[in-house]
């Protein structure tokens, strides 16, 4: 038999029997980098979140605006910048798709507002996968009509990028 064949068959049966898994429960620990996505600027986000049960992590999250859009006059740091506490419902060994596989919906509170997110992770190895999350404030911290950069932190908005098991 060809030595290449062998290596292949070889690879494909240990990446068969490779196990990860989305979310392991108390003392889990994850990081996730990607792009944070909204009308009038797009810019980075981070997260961490901490298993402290079976099906519970809390964690913070920060975005930064990397580019905003010409409508925003205040280019202030603290109008680019937004952190965020957050507390997170881990479902995925519940729905059971894929152990691989997470969604977990959540509330965070920042320095802009409250809200909540919606997010799912996939891994493709032990340590790494992909994310993506939906976030939209429930309550703004300024009532009334928000000026263009007040705006920025209070909408709807998506975050895509790696999530990495630490």
């Amino acid at each position: 038999m060809n030595k290449n064949l062998i290596l292949l068959v070889l690879v494909v049966l240990s990446v068969s029997f490779a196990h990860s898994q989305a979310f392991e429960g108390k003392g889990d620990n994850k990081f996730q980098v990607g792009a944070n996505l909204q009308d009038n600027g797009t810019g980075l986000n981070l997260s961490y979140d901490f298993g402290v049960g079976e099906n519970i992590s809390v964690g913070f999250s920060t975005s930064y605006l990397l580019s905003v859009n010409d409508v925003i006059l205040d280019d202030a740091f603290d109008t680019r910048f937004d952190l965020r506490a957050r507390f997170n419902a881990n479902l995925g060994n519940v729905i059971n798709v894929d152990e691989n596989f997470d969604v977990y919906p959540g509330l965070s509170l920042g320095l802009k507002n409250f809200g909540g997110h919606l997010g799912a992770r996939y891994f493709f190895s032990d340590g790494f996968g992909v994310y993506t999350e939906f976030n939209a404030p429930f309550a703004k911290y300024k009532s009334g009509t928000l000026t263009a950069s007040e705006t920025l932190h209070n909408q709807f908005t998506v975050n895509l990028g790696a999530v990495f098991n630490l």
